[in-house]
């Protein structure tokens, strides 16, 4: 069989830092960028004697997840100890889950290439963070930071279903703006708090054994998953063409060369020889608080795409734009509920709002209210303002100078609606070019555009443009043309 008849299939593992104020064993702070070794206590730096005390605010996150990706949830997992050994990790372990995860099954929604898809995961379960290795190549030197250590995380496994890279980083955005639009996670990929190792092989189409499988680790863009998965993939595929086998192996995604590299061999679970935590007790799940959290679970961002596509006709690609951050959904919708027409705010939305908001949670701090943008549009559909003068009338109420209405009065930038006056201006532009009116007689549609543009300028842009068209295909098309 030739190695391009091998089909690829890929598992992600996702781990996601979560938001809470302390760590997920100690009240040590989990903000990021603190001088190394400063958010650190005798419990998250592995001291002898220390108990750990798991948070509660930590548990709720995890199961917010888990109840809107519609997992079974255990109403009683274990921790347990993960075993080795490596610089950053203080206690020699780690403390996640293992044969009794919080939560198991559920599904990833997602639409790839206008196509419905569910991604089946394995488990959800909780851990903590291990440290984080500084190194400077130039010195040779290798540091510690511990500030990372006992960070909570919410691991997430999907099954070895994805077909393609592309598949694979449609998941990770899917599962980002989940986990960002429930408020567990930043999804800060450049700072670590989501991070994301493939798993890949390859067997041949219509088998059900899985091939040897390598883990590619180090993927900080949705852009990269699917680079790296690329490249693994084709040098899995030119190792079968050349007859040599895949060994199974961790490797480092190489963002600069554009390539993976080895890193160690990969390991099984017995590797780790897990163990139940002795110091913690079994983790009990009451129905009350998966009452309450299902109570308070936000409308997702897949479901909230699909129904702004059903009753607005939203075109698919403003509503999926939309809709990746929950706030901008949030402030999109209130604009709506204060008139704004769908598609024109829809358009404002995506361009002037997001050209000036560096990260779209800016929206709730947006210096100009769903309400005055509701305003603003309102003068642009019935045609007191155009939608050329209205952006610049946005960027006056960005930078804080009042109402729409008052800004259009103040500058005169009110429409032209005036027919006579329109039309007087026509009049004049044809009689100043005669050789444009001969060209566009002569079958040069094209050239309307320039005697547009001219009646524009003379007009300071406030001519109605509908009715300057209207007004200049008569003068063009008719006996009026050139002062006749």
């Amino acid at each position: 069989m030739s190695a391009r008849e091998l089909q690829a299939v890929i598992g992600l593992e996702v781990h996601a830092q979560l938001l809470t104020a302390s760590k997920i064993f100690c009240g040590c702070e989990t903000s990021f960028g603190a001088p190394p070794n400063t958010h650190l206590c005798p419990v998250c730096s592995g001291q002898p004697g220390v108990l750990p005390v798991l948070n509660a605010r930590a548990v709720e996150h995890a199961l917010r997840l888990a109840l809107a990706l519609g997992c079974r949830i255990r109403r009683r997992s274990r921790f347990a100890r993960k075993n080795y050994f490596y610089p950053d990790l203080p206690k020699g372990y780690q403390i996640s889950q293992y044969d009794e995860p919080l939560a198991e099954g559920g599904a990833v929604e997602l639409v790839l290439e206008g196509e419905p898809r569910r991604v089946a995961l394995t488990r959800i379960h909780l851990e903590e963070d291990a440290g984080k290795s500084l190194h400077e190549g130039a010195r040779n030197l290798s540091r510690i930071d511990l500030n990372r250590a006992g960070v909570p995380l919410v691991e997430i496994v999907s099954e070895p279903v994805i077909e393609s890279p592309a598949e694979a980083a449609e998941t990770m955005r899917a599962l980002r703006a989940i986990l960002r639009c429930l408020g567990i996670c930043d999804g800060n990929l450049e700072q670590g708090s989501l991070r994301c190792d493939a798993n890949v092989s390859l067997r041949p189409r219509g088998a059900r054994e899985l091939g040897v499988k390598t883990e590619v680790k180090n993927i900080n863009s949705f852009r990269f998953v699917q680079r790296a998965l690329e490249h693994e993939i084709e040098r899995q595929r030119s190792l079968y063409e050349r007859g040599e086998v895949v060994v199974q192996e961790t490797r480092l995604w190489d963002a600069e060369r554009g390539h993976t590299a080895p890193m160690r061999s990969k390991e099984e679970a017995h590797d780790y020889r897990y163990f139940p935590e002795p110091d913690l007790p079994p983790l009990v799940i009451e129905e009350a608080l998966l009452e309450r959290l299902r109570g308070e679970l936000p409308e997702l961002p897949l479901a909230r795409r699909l129904r702004l596509m059903r009753e607005l006709g939203l075109p698919e690609l403003d509503a999926a734009e939309l809709t990746r951050e929950r706030e901008l959904a949030d402030y999109f919708e209130r604009a709506l509920a204060a008139g704004a027409p769908a598609r024109a705010a829809a358009s404002f939305v995506r361009g002037e709002l997001l050209a000036r908001l560096d990260d779209a949670r800016g929206a709730l701090a947006a210096p100009v209210s769903p309400e005055a943008l509701a305003e603003l549009l309102a003068l642009v559909e019935s045609g007191r303002v155009s939608g050329k003068l209205a952006k610049e009338i946005f960027a006056r109420m960005w930078q804080g100078g009042g109402s729409a209405e008052a800004i259009a009065r103040a500058e005169g930038l009110f429409q032209e609606s005036d027919a006579a006056a329109i039309e007087a201006e026509v009049r004049r532009v044809i009689e100043a070019n005669p050789a444009q009116l001969a060209q566009y007689r002569a079958g040069k549609g094209k050239v309307l555009g320039f005697f547009i543009g001219q009646v524009m300028r003379a007009t300071g842009g406030k001519a109605n443009p509908a009715l300057l068209n209207q007004l200049l295909r008569k003068h063009l098309d008719g006996d009026e043309g050139g002062g006749k």
